[in-house]
């Protein structure tokens, strides 16, 4: 269904349901704890330019490997993301075109030739070897020990090359078989299969295009890189976040630097005012974990998880966070610019890392924004309104209600139910819903016209307490 923003002056040619949101001293609105993340990775194991959920560590091994040397980022990227507990991960695997399977052909028969071709289920270049031996299970049967490197990962026995066709792709975990003669086969010890390719090293900016791509069909919330990328992917992430929140899928995306670049605050504040958007989060600084320094661009993805996974109650400042350290520990002065650059930042504090403000990147305000703009936890709020509004039209009311005044009361009557599912925490209870009497004097007969008016409600970020002594 077609949905988004929409002017006065703009005639839409879809059917569909279209918000428009102004600023009314202080109006604006945020959504309800949503969780899904996505973000493209460099593997060395898993479908190749597709989408994966991922929802735990055990299933990112199993669908991507815990390869983490090289240009591989899947397991690192994925794992910080699943720190901040969202609801669910897609993981799409980018490759260069120059991906492939590696393979092993086993020989056998009394005159050996080829008999058992053996091929990786997805393309990689990891460390695979196979030994054939004969089965202590008795005579006339034989096994073969398929091994990563040294670790043992499956056994199969069997009698004959059939049986152990069928025994393998029954499994069809890390390898494939094929017949291609009788056996037995010949006894070998750990010999490696050969000619795979994880297909990582050149991966240019279009393989990140294809995977945003992909991600535009399905639904998510936050959209975050597997690392610190450079400035026309993230100009380019930009460009798409704004896009596609036009046309009502409300994203976010978070980013940030490398360590040389987090070493410097005022790099990361110009990037800030660069992005200069309600949807797009900047990571300006490094925490440390496990021992470990990680980038801020590292650190997007856990805090893209973090603000997916909190409810619409909640806000990111003074969030607690996992992180045993940040580089650099700002003072309070570049704390404070950082916060007006639209950076977000994480400082320690009596031995815990927090973050400081929820803030996006938007600093510059344009027409019917205000600073309210610039709060994740609000514009969240607006952005569920939209979404949820849109789904209860598209599911209830596009196509289905006569427009009539039964039909335009049936439907501000549902709104207004909607609303008060939101009061008084998140908006004031004295909210009006009511008919667009202005624009509908030139509407057409298929169009209805309604407005809204809310005080959101925020949290206590700034307290201000006065000490009287006597």
């Amino acid at each position: 269904m077609a949905r988004g923003e929409w002017s006065p002056t703009e005639e839409k040619v879809l059917a569909g349901f279209y918000m428009r949101f102004i600023s009314a001293a202080r109006k604006l609105i945020s959504p309800s704890p949503r969780g899904i993340v996505a973000i493209p990775v460099k593997a060395n194991w898993g479908p190749v330019n597709q989408v994966v959920d991922i929802v735990e560590e055990g299933g990112l091994i199993n669908n991507f490997g815990k390869d983490t040397g090289g240009d591989f980022t899947a397991y690192t990227t994925v794992n910080l993301a699943i720190l901040g507990q969202p609801s669910k991960i897609l993981v799409y695997r980018l490759a260069d075109g120059s991906e492939k399977k590696a393979a092993i052909t086993l020989t056998g028969g009394t005159t050996p030739a080829d008999a058992l071709k053996l091929e990786t289920v997805y393309p990689t270049d990891r460390n695979f070897n196979v030994t054939v031996r004969e089965s202590l299970e008795g005579a006339g049967k034989q096994e073969l020990i398929l091994y990563e490197g040294t670790e043992q990962l499956s056994t199969y026995s069997f009698s004959n090359v059939d049986e152990a066709v069928a025994q393998i792709n029954a499994d069809n975990v890390y390898i494939t078989a094929n017949k291609v003669a009788d056996g037995p086969l010949t006894v070998v010890s750990n010999q490696a299969f050969t000619g795979g390719n994880a297909g990582t090293t050149t991966i240019t900016n279009e393989e990140y295009i294809k995977a945003m791509t992909a991600f535009e069909a399905k639904t998510f919330n936050a959209f975050a890189l597997d690392g610190p990328a450079a400035a026309d992917l993230q100009t380019t992430v930009v460009g798409w976040v704004k896009r596609l929140r036009s046309q009502g899928k409300r994203i976010m995306a978070f980013l940030g630097g490398s360590l040389a670049d987090d070493k410097d605050p005022t790099i990361g504040n110009e990037r800030s005012k660069s992005f200069n958007h309600e949807g797009v989060i900047n990571v300006t600084v490094s925490g440390e974990l496990g021992g470990k320094l990680y980038p801020s661009g590292d650190i997007a993805a856990y805090v893209a998880g973090l603000t997916t996974s909190q409810s619409l109650r909640e806000s990111l400042t003074f969030a607690n966070t996992p992180f045993t350290d940040v580089q650099p520990a700002l003072t309070i002065e570049q704390r404070a610019e950082a916060v007006k650059s639209g950076s977000f930042i994480l400082f320690e504090e009596e031995g815990v890392v927090k973050c400081e403000r929820g803030i996006n990147t938007l600093t510059s305000y344009g027409e019917n924004q205000d600073p309210s703009f610039s709060k994740i936890k609000l514009t969240r709020l607006k952005d569920s309104i939209d979404t949820d509004l849109s789904n209860l039209a598209t599911q209830q009311y596009v196509g289905k209600l006569a427009n009539h005044a039964d039909g335009q009361a049936a439907l501000l009557s549902a709104i207004k139910a909607y609303f008060e599912t939101l009061a008084p925490d998140l908006i004031t209870p004295d909210f009006i819903v009511q008919k667009d009497e202005e624009l509908m004097k030139n509407a057409a007969k298929d169009q209805f016209f309604w407005e809204y008016y809310v005080t959101d409600v925020d949290n206590m970020e700034e307290i201000y307490g006065t000490g009287n002594h006597q």
